[in-house]
């Protein structure tokens, strides 16, 4: 490669249309003809629809059609299935109880959201006031909504296929009776019982979706707020509408962030589309920010209980955790992989822990679904084994980051040393640990930190730093063991490259933007690649019908999956126009050099550039016999492991010791990511996940009441980071390639969200015990000044 672009801070080419208000969204679309739904939601979190009376609203000016779960059913319509199966640790099958479109007479609503009927009408408010028409009688029940008590004998049921409301029981690590051992004949075991809080996703673009049925061609066409256009016409045609997927095309256009809640399938995509053919008009239903607090999956909600053990020399020896992770009322896509696969892998760490142990209940309750959220599963991880650290250096009464290094997997690079096995199930690939945290504290001025603290105590302003370290599985992978773990789906990407007469190039790739820069950064990769400006390329995602498969963006995959996918396509250009090069200057193909955009015959100044190449392909007038014309390439890249990006995390707090605010003075990131493509844009991404674990820390939380009503269900309640709450992030990051792709890369989009979290409550705590409050060992997330001054006054 050229490296004229890749490593450099290339500005944005995407943000020109953003920023000019020029981007396209999927509610800033009208079709000729168009409709709007409005979806009847039970207010109830556990009720029996007792009877629907819809006739009113039928015979409303302007209202098109109204539907209930009772037309859904007569249509033999399944409801929306999970995209992974994680069955019972005792081989039981998982249970699956699927998610109606539209919850029918005589069946139960499961949480307060929950679809009951549909209208359509000529516009959205008619929709909405002929939705108040609509009478329904509901027979209330009993609810739950914590995952640990869900469990218990007598809980209400939430669905009658999942006795006492387990979708499975797992578990992973070492056998349980040898962790119990060796915590046993631990010199100390640092023990901690705390809840990793719900958090609702909150992307600026609230989800929307237009179903629209052509009768002429007997094809739809789905427009959705997606970040996974081939794995929503996939489910929904396959399992749940039984249309044949070369009739539908969907199309994910702009999309205004996911962090995660926009993978999956959800019940409206469905049920525009259904709705569409029946009245053979396009259905538009965009959700109300209210709407979202209570449909759109949320993350984490975790209740746990874990020990870690120590030996004299403050050795890790063990860790044993019993985890209750809440699945919500239905199995959203990918919900079982996110406690299992995506948390329990990652109960390594960074450290060398020779016995791991963990036990996971997940359970449904009457609250929307909990799915994967920016980190999934990784944060949660993180946050268990720091919190735990942390306590751990607290009472044993040694430095946390001596403890750390201690306890660190010493450096490899698995090329000269092979990748580190874990106790669960993973082999890391390439990582310095002890590096970043070396840096990090360098960073901080840690000594005069720890003298500033000290004259702190002695005043109402504690001072307090924490640390965290972490490391994330990303681009996960290969297929073949997904799918022993359960995906129902392959986790490879597809990349296509298509260099036009003029040299000109367009690609095509499965991996779909919702802010990460790909068209920029992709558009990096190939000029770097062919030596061509970085104006000859344009990036095309987000269509099915144009791009001929794809995975998604999720899980940090984009450059280590896509575009390993688009540097294999790139090598086919290159090979083949290696051929033509050989032919057009009568030399071997062997002795031909391929730099800088032109091919040149070694040792002599005979060259022809890439632009003669796509020409003569396209216009094979002197060509190379039996080689087809044409250069036009597309690949398949099914990465052989995962990537495990890696970082150390420093916050720095005051606690006001007289009314408990936390305020946070510095923030110190040094990430691993691998090899960086584009420096701003992986700033960008560490940001704005500092911002949202940051936020969980310290401001937000889903909390429900015992009806399972959702008790701050808006922005006057739910509390989100601003500008002001933040400090200048302090950033650096060290490169240890990913040694098993094409690029190096490891992944940037999540890192924030999983270390920041743990380092800031750690932070809290530090302080705390700094002022003489040595007995607090949790603060319940968010570290509200309530929460804080309440737990220095127990």
């Amino acid at each position: 490669m050229s490296n004229k672009y890749i490593g450099k801070a290339v500005k944005r080419v995407e943000d020109k249309r953003f920023i000019t208000g020029k981007g396209k969204y999927t509610d800033d679309m009208i079709l000729p003809g168009q409709t709007y739904a409005y979806i009847i939601r039970s207010p109830y979190a556990h009720a029996q629809v007792k009877s629907i009376d819809i006739s009113q609203a039928l015979a409303a000016e302007g209202v098109v059609a109204v539907f209930t779960g009772d037309d859904i059913a007569q249509s033999g319509i399944n409801g929306v299935p999970a995209g992974w199966q994680v069955n019972f640790k005792n081989g039981d099958i998982m249970k699956e109880p699927p998610h109606p479109l539209l919850v029918g007479t005589g069946s139960t609503v499961k949480h307060v959201g929950d679809a009951v009927a549909v209208v359509i009408a000529e516009s959205k408010e008619i929709a909405a006031d002929a939705a108040e028409l609509v009478e329904i009688d509901y027979q209330v029940f009993d609810a739950v909504v914590n995952p640990a008590e869900a469990v218990k004998e007598g809980a209400p049921l939430v669905h009658e296929s999942a006795p006492n409301n387990i979708a499975f029981d797992w578990e992973i690590g070492n056998p349980k009776a040898e962790v119990d051992e060796a915590i046993a004949n631990s010199h100390h075991v640092t023990s901690l019982e705390f809840v990793n809080q719900r958090m609702v996703p909150n992307p600026i673009e609230p989800r929307s979706a237009i179903g629209h049925y052509e009768s002429s061609s007997d094809r739809y066409t789905l427009y959705t707020s997606t970040q996974n256009p081939h794995l929503i016409r996939l489910l929904m045609c396959a399992f749940v509408l039984g249309i044949p997927e070369h009739k539908v095309r969907v199309v994910g256009p702009d999309v205004g962030g996911g962090f995660g809640s926009k993978i999956f399938h959800y019940t409206e995509e469905a049920l525009v589309t259904w709705c569409s053919k029946q009245i053979e008009r396009p259905v538009k239903w965009t959700s109300e920010r209210s709407e979202a607090f209570i449909t759109d999956a949320h993350g984490r909600d975790h209740v746990t209980h874990a020990e870690m053990g120590f030996d004299k020399d403050g050795n890790v020896t063990a860790l044993r955790i019993k985890t209750f992770a809440n699945l919500g009322a239905y199995l959203s896509t990918f919900a079982p992989a996110v406690p299992t696969y995506l948390h329990g892998t990652l109960l390594q760490g960074l450290y060398t822990t020779p016995k791991i142990h963990l036990d996971m209940t997940c359970a449904f309750t009457h609250t929307n679904a909990v799915d994967a959220y920016r980190g999934a599963g990784r944060p949660e991880a993180t946050y268990l084994l720091e919190r735990l650290m942390d306590l751990a250096a607290h009472e044993m009464g040694v430095d946390p980051v001596e403890l750390r290094l201690k306890n660190f997997i010493p450096p490899f690079d698995g090329v000269n040393q092979p990748g580190y096995q874990t106790q669960v199930a993973l082999q890391y690939d390439s990582g310095n640990y002890h590096e970043v945290l070396r840096r990090g504290v360098a960073m901080l001025g840690y000594e005069e930190f720890r003298e500033a603290q000290a004259e702190a105590a002695q005043s109402n302003k504690l001072l307090g730093v924490g640390f965290s370290t972490y490391i994330e599985a990303c681009g996960i992978a290969p297929s073949a063991v997904v799918g022993a773990l359960g995906a129902r789906a392959g986790l490879y990407e597809v990349g296509q490259v298509r260099v036009q007469p003029t040299g000109k190039v367009s690609v095509y790739t499965g991996a779909h933007s919702h802010g990460q820069g790909h068209e920029t950064t992709f558009a990096q990769v190939v000029a770097d690649k062919l030596g061509i400006p970085l104006e000859d390329v344009e990036i095309h995602h987000g269509d099915t019908e144009t791009v001929a498969f794809g995975m998604g963006t999720y899980g940090s995959r984009s450059l280590a999956v896509g575009g390993s996918a688009i540097v294999k396509s790139l090598e086919k250009i290159i090979e083949k126009g290696a051929k033509i090069a050989a032919h057009k200057l009568e030399a071997n193909e062997e002795d031909l050099t391929f730099a800088d955009g032109k091919y040149t015959v070694n040792g002599t100044d005979k060259s022809v550039a890439f632009g003669d190449i796509a020409l003569t392909a396209y216009v094979p007038h002197n060509y190379p016999a039996g080689l087809e014309p044409g250069l036009d390439f597309s690949s398949f890249y099914d990465p052989a492991n995962f990537t495990y990006p890696y970082g150390c995390h420093i916050a720095v707090v005051e606690v006001d010791k007289e009314t408990g605010k936390v305020s946070l003075k510095r923030f110190i990131a040094v990430d691993d990511v691998g090899n960086v493509i584009n420096p701003m844009i992986v700033d960008g991404q560490i940001h704005g996940g500092l911002a949202q674990g940051i936020g969980q820390a310290l401001l937000e939380g889903a909390t429900f009441d015992e009806n399972g009503q959702l008790i701050n269900g808006s922005y006057m309640d739910y509390c989100m980071p601003r500008a002001d709450d933040l400090p200048m992030f302090e950033l650096d990051r060290t490169e240890t390639p990913c040694p098993h792709n094409p690029l190096g890369v490891k992944g940037a989009g999540e890192a924030g969200c999983i270390g920041s979290t743990p380092a800031v409550v750690n932070a809290v705590l530090d302080a705390l015990w700094s002022g003489g409050f040595g007995h607090v060992k949790d603060i319940l997330m968010p570290t509200t000044p309530e929460r804080v001054w309440r737990a220095m006054n127990s």
